[in-house]
Parts: structure tokens; C-alpha cells; sequence
């Protein structure tokens, strides 16, 4: 039986600096290979690259049995010598965390909210990477702002990406499409990625996500509220954000079925893509303890 992570009040609503440096105590307990959709190339961690998975180390004098493929022409024409490429496997893998803070985001019925259990479920794969000795970066978007940080080492680089999810986010942007663009530009090809997110107009960016599926390692965990997947049974209610109300009828039993096929239907969009490009998917609620759903 895994703990369940303890959660203050306020925190259930938006969670601060402290609440995302104590989730690394749960690092230890999750498995982010259970993300790994690609094929191993021994070291431990997934290739993204289209060739061996090694990165050029130096260059040395050509002996017999080095493979002519890997022979270094700059500077054998400049030596006059044939020298040999010499490779280093890789044995890190960057990690970039993109989490969706949208006005879709700022909301729940039971546990927290949207943007808090994505928030955690951010900050436990940052610090399971770090544990893993991987560079850790991340992206936060909402629904006209937009900013990254690049994958860097070490505890700081950890701190510094939740710093950037309690602080949240400056630069202009405009929808998933843009977002995703922003994500090849800068995460580097072989990375693994992680999209947090409700996914809603997930539709209109697909070939972006395409594009970033092809070279790097793409994981997409959705996040809902229990309402989004179903009404009660019957019943008015008045739903508000502090500005605007909306009145729903869940006697509509029309409405109701209407409502349930469009929540499964994003589902089954999301399920599909990811068989279809080869990625992984999860599916979070906000009721859900982040610690097992990422164990």
C-alpha cells in the first residue's frame, strides 16, 4: 500500500513553492519507465535519434578493425592521416515537463484542482529525474502566456523549474499548436517530453505533435475533474468562476449522454495519436493520488 501524499487545505486549490520541493520525498517511488515507449539501446534509457545513440567524444588515429563509416574525413584531410570517430554512449537523457495552466485548468469539484494535480504530478517527475542524474527543464503555458527553461543538472535545475511553476508564466502565446512548436524548438532531439494537460483543442495541433513525436520520447498525461467525465444523475447546477455563471440541467438525459460522449470522445482522440506516433498515455484525475499513478 503506497502512501497517499498529505494535502493542506489551501493546496487544493493552487500549491506554492514548499508543497512541490516536499514531493521529492516520493521520488524514489516512481517509475518513469513505464513512459518509455521506444526501444532500449543499452544503456539504460531510450534513443530518440534516428542512428546508434551515441554521442561524438574525440577523435584518434584510424586502427585496424575501426569501422570506415565512422572515419573522421575533416581531419584526415587535414592530417593527411586517417583518423577514426570515437563515440560515448549517452547516459542521460534530458527531460522536459510541459504543464498546461489554462483557465481550463483552474478548475474541480473533488480533490484538487486541475492545474495543482498537474503541478505535482510535474514536480514528481522532475525529481525522479534528478535522481536518474538526467538534465530536467520544462515549459508552463497558459492561454496567452508561454515560457521554458532548458534541461540542466543537478538539484538547482530541479528547484528552478518549480519555482517557475508556482511563479507561473510570461511570453506571448497562442494555442497548442504554438506551444508545441515552442516545445522542438527547444527541446533537443531525444529527449523525453511529458505533456501535462486537460488536452482540450489537442485536435487542431496534431501535426505539431507529430513533428515532436518523431525525435523525441512523447509522453501525454491527461488530467480531468470526475464532472468532466460525468454529471450526476439529475439535478440543476449552477457552476461559476467568479465572474460568469452557467446553469446545467442534468435531467436532460439527452444532454447528459451528449455531455459523457464528448469527454470520452477527447479520450479515445488521445488513446488513438498515441498508439498512432508512438507515444504513452495516462489519464489522471483530480481524485487521484499522483504518487501511484506514476508508480
Amino acid at each position: 500500500m503506497k502512501p497517499i501524499i498529505p494535502r493542506l487545505p489551501q493546496q487544493r486549490i493552487q500549491i506554492d513553492l514548499p508543497g512541490l520541493i516536499r514531493l521529492g520525498a516520493y521520488a524514489r517511488m516512481i517509475k518513469a519507465d513505464r513512459f518509455r515507449v521506444r526501444a532500449s539501446q543499452g544503456t539504460g534509457y531510450l534513443s530518440a535519434f534516428k542512428g546508434r545513440g551515441m554521442e561524438y567524444d574525440e577523435s584518434r588515429l584510424y586502427q585496424p578493425g575501426d569501422d570506415i563509416r565512422s572515419i573522421d574525413w575533416k581531419v584526415t584531410a587535414r592530417t593527411d592521416k586517417p583518423y577514426t570517430k570515437v563515440y560515448r554512449e549517452e547516459r542521460e537523457c534530458p527531460v522536459f515537463i510541459s504543464v498546461d495552466n489554462r483557465q481550463t485548468m483552474q478548475f474541480a469539484t473533488r480533490g484538487v484542482f486541475k492545474v495543482v494535480q498537474a503541478k505535482q504530478l510535474a514536480a514528481l517527475l522532475a525529481w525522479a529525474a534528478l535522481q536518474r542524474s538526467d538534465r530536467v527543464g520544462g515549459q508552463i503555458f497558459s492561454d496567452n502566456t508561454c515560457r521554458e527553461i532548458k534541461p540542466a543538472h543537478g538539484r538547482s535545475a530541479v528547484l528552478k523549474y518549480l519555482k517557475l511553476l508556482s511563479d507561473g508564466s510570461a511570453s506571448a502565446v497562442t494555442d497548442l499548436t504554438t506551444v508545441l512548436m515552442r516545445l522542438q524548438h527547444h527541446a533537443r532531439p531525444g529527449s523525453r517530453i511529458y505533456l501535462i494537460s486537460d488536452f482540450r483543442g489537442i485536435q487542431s495541433a496534431e501535426k505539431a505533435l507529430l513533428k515532436l513525436a518523431r525525435h523525441c520520447d512523447v509522453a501525454l498525461i491527461q488530467v480531468f475533474d470526475p464532472l468532466e467525465k460525468a454529471l450526476p444523475p439529475s439535478g440543476r447546477y449552477y457552476f461559476t468562476d467568479g465572474e460568469r455563471e452557467l446553469l446545467v440541467d442534468a435531467r436532460d438525459r439527452q444532454r447528459l449522454l451528449c455531455y459523457q460522449q464528448n469527454f470520452q470522445a477527447r479520450k479515445t482522440y488521445l488513446e488513438h495519436i498515441s498508439r498512432k506516433y508512438n507515444m504513452r498515455f495516462v489519464s489522471c484525475s483530480t481524485q487521484d493520488d499522483p504518487v501511484r499513478i506514476l508508480s
